[in-house]
């Protein structure tokens, strides 16, 4: 799945997951490209959650995120942080059991107007993900000056940016195939003490 954590029409980062989604079918693997804007949530609250359950649009993310066998999301970049309606939407999914984003392998890319191209908001994204379980790719990818940066065609104008972000989407879909296909090469990591699996309480869990 990519998943644009923007929820504005046009926005870089739209254009960026629309970017990397036609990246991931040209390898020959099959994208799910989606934007934040499908999935409407109220601000989270217990109290809400308690009485009326996890809202729609929740359920809708959640289902897509647990199909898919790998997560990538272009963020915005927000005040140095995670967009308040992208770390709300992680707030309510996480509240399902089994929890969707663990062992989820995840890839992380920005865009930005700014010279850091978003980076320090994937950073400080990378923060839940990996708290609630999911296998964060060490390398991420930011586009700064992004509004200038795509051709009329969605491609990215600096050639050399779109080699670096076509080969990150590569090494990391190869990691995703053997994640997936090899599963005596997985080793599971668990972190995440709201969940609860039929495995063995150990520190960690080799299958």
């Amino acid at each position: 799945m990519v998943l644009s954590g923007s929820s504005r029409s046009g926005s870089v980062n739209q254009r960026l997951a629309a970017l990397v989604a036609e990246m991931v079918a040209q390898s020959g693997a099959e994208a799910d490209l989606a934007t934040l804007g499908e999935f409407a949530m109220p601000p989270f609250d217990g109290d809400a959650e308690a009485e009326q359950g996890l809202p729609p649009g929740a359920l809708a993310l959640s289902a897509r995120v647990d199909a898919a066998h790998a997560l990538v999301i272009a963020s915005p970049e927000y005040n140095a942080s995670v967009p308040g309606v992208l770390k709300n939407a992680i707030d309510w999914v996480s509240r399902l059991r089994p929890q969707p984003f663990k062992d989820k392998q995840a890839l992380l890319v920005s865009a930005s107007p700014s010279l850091v191209g978003g980076n320090r908001g994937l950073w400080a994204l990378r923060v839940p993900l990996e708290h609630l379980g999911a296998r964060v790719y060490p390398d991420m990818f930011s586009l700064a000056m992004a509004h200038q940066a795509f051709t009329d065609e969605g491609a990215l104008t600096d050639r050399g940016l779109g080699e670096r972000l076509g080969s990150t989407i590569e090494s990391f879909l190869a990691l995703v195939e053997a994640d997936t296909r090899y599963l005596s090469l997985r080793h599971c990591w668990y972190e995440f003490l709201g969940d609860r699996t039929d495995a063995p309480v150990t520190a960690r869990a080799e299958e």
